[in-house]
């Protein structure tokens, strides 16, 4: 869900970023531990200025945090009905989010035959085999070196 708001934010609205500056972000992260704040260090390198950096970088954590705080609400010992329907109302509204941004992330990211198959192979070696998605990351970029 968070990558939703990024690229609606970051890449739509505002023009701060490409599609692959984005993906490029989104790779760093997910290659080092604590993806969401390597992340958002990323994108604010890219952005330029120091304070930028840590303004997003807060931003970003303080969304995580909003997610822990749904779901702590959620696995409460005895939540409402009204607010356990919301809550799931909420959960399927991400899911469609995370679905549609990852579909228009991979359009853009798959430009050529090249692209494509090393797409269906990462999904494999990632689906299939269960590799960390780190490997797939460092694979891809000795690929590209190669």
């Amino acid at each position: 869900m968070l990558l939703a708001f990024l690229r609606a934010d970051l890449v739509e609205r505002w023009h701060w970023l490409s599609e692959g500056q984005l993906l490029d972000a989104i790779a760093v992260g997910q290659f080092t531990p604590g993806p969401v704040f390597t992340t958002a260090t990323f994108i604010g390198y890219i952005l330029g200025e120091p304070r930028e950096r840590s303004s997003q970088r807060w931003d970003i954590s303080s969304r995580v945090h909003l997610c822990g705080v749904e779901w702590s609400f959620h696995t409460a010992n005895s939540p409402s009905e009204t607010a356990g329907a919301f809550l799931d109302a909420v959960n399927a509204s991400s899911l469609a989010l995370m679905a549609v941004v990852t579909w228009q992330l991979g359009h853009s990211a798959v430009v050529d035959v090249t692209s494509l198959v090393l797409a269906v192979a990462s999904a494999i070696v990632l689906f299939r085999f269960r590799v960390n998605s780190a490997w797939i990351v460092l694979g891809g970029a000795l690929l590209g070196l190669a």
